[in-house]
């Protein structure tokens, strides 16, 4: 069978020039060894998706929770950049390669999701242009590299989704989350702010701009720890908090949310926040990133 097959992240430049195998695995390995694997073995995580100079060591704080001996088949949430999608997508090719080594996905899940009608199947276009699942691979590839031929990965194209169709989906991707086998990666940037992003929310009682964004930041990811969708919902309608991966985010909440009321005792807690840059006056811009574990008790 011929595999479709897609080179990701090697030949985008989206991490800068172009980088080979041996050196982007010598800078994943020096981020992870410096933290600490305190929430392992993790359900799910929430990690950056932005270029790694900016964002790599932010993330090693997530990927050092899952513990590769466990986990089997890894979902992968990243919100579109690119094309208007109201549903969420799947991907049409078999196989995604990186640097370390080729991914691939679960074709037997994907079915299952197909069988429900609630999918739409992204373009090889959008799939290649897409970075927020992109740019979750090599670190999935480092984290799983001692079980490498076991593992499969489930790729999901999350829309601008409504509050009940992020309920919808949260319920379909709840069973899978609650199997120990099943690692959830909900890749989220939080605030985009600045001129550029056209946002430019600032409660001066914080002292410097970039105070204010980590506090507004802060406010968000305790709503995401207390784990109830709705309040984070509003917490987005009352501040509109540029967090690209609020619909994945979303959903995860939802679905964990299912679990709950079915018994199941959860907690998620971020590790680490860092921010591209910090602003102190109206031309700045900076991205804010977080990343953090849900354990299931």
């Amino acid at each position: 069978m011929a595999y479709g097959t897609m080179d990701r992240v090697e030949k985008s430049g989206k991490m800068g020039p172009l980088i080979q195998g041996p050196q982007l695995n010598a800078q994943l390995e020096g981020w992870l060894s410096q933290v600490q694997s305190t929430k392992r073995p993790a359900r799910a995580i929430i990690a950056p998706h932005a270029g790694y100079t900016y964002c790599g060591s932010c993330a090693a704080h997530a990927y050092k929770q899952v513990d590769a001996n466990i986990t089997r088949k890894i979902f992968i949430l990243g919100p579109s950049h690119h094309v208007p999608l109201s549903r969420c997508a799947l991907s049409s090719v078999d196989i995604y390669r990186t640097p370390l080594y080729d991914l691939r996905i679960d074709q037997k899940i994907y079915g299952e999701l197909w069988k429900t009608g609630m999918f739409e199947r992204m373009s090889l276009q959008t799939d290649e242009d897409e970075h927020s699942i992109e740019m979750h691979l090599p670190y999935t590839a480092k984290a799983m590299e001692s079980h490498k031929d076991e593992f499969t990965i489930v790729p999901v194209l999350v829309g601008a989704l409504s509050e009940s169709k992020e309920q919808e989906f949260g319920k379909l991707f709840s069973k899978y989350l609650a199997d120990p086998s099943n690692l959830f990666v909900v890749s989220s940037d939080f605030c985009h702010w600045g001129q550029r992003f056209r946002y430019s929310y600032y409660d001066e009682s914080q002292g410097e701009i970039y105070r204010s964004i980590e506090h507004l930041d802060k406010m968000g990811m305790s709503i995401i720890e207390q784990l109830d969708p709705v309040s984070f919902s509003n917490y987005l309608k009352k501040y509109h908090n540029t967090i690209c991966g609020r619909h994945p985010i979303g959903v995860l909440l939802n679905a964990i949310n299912e679990l709950q009321k079915n018994g199941m005792n959860m907690s998620f807690s971020f590790l680490n926040y860092a921010q591209s840059s910090q602003c102190r006056n109206w031309q700045d811009s900076s991205v804010s990133y977080a990343a953090g574990a849900l354990m299931v008790h």
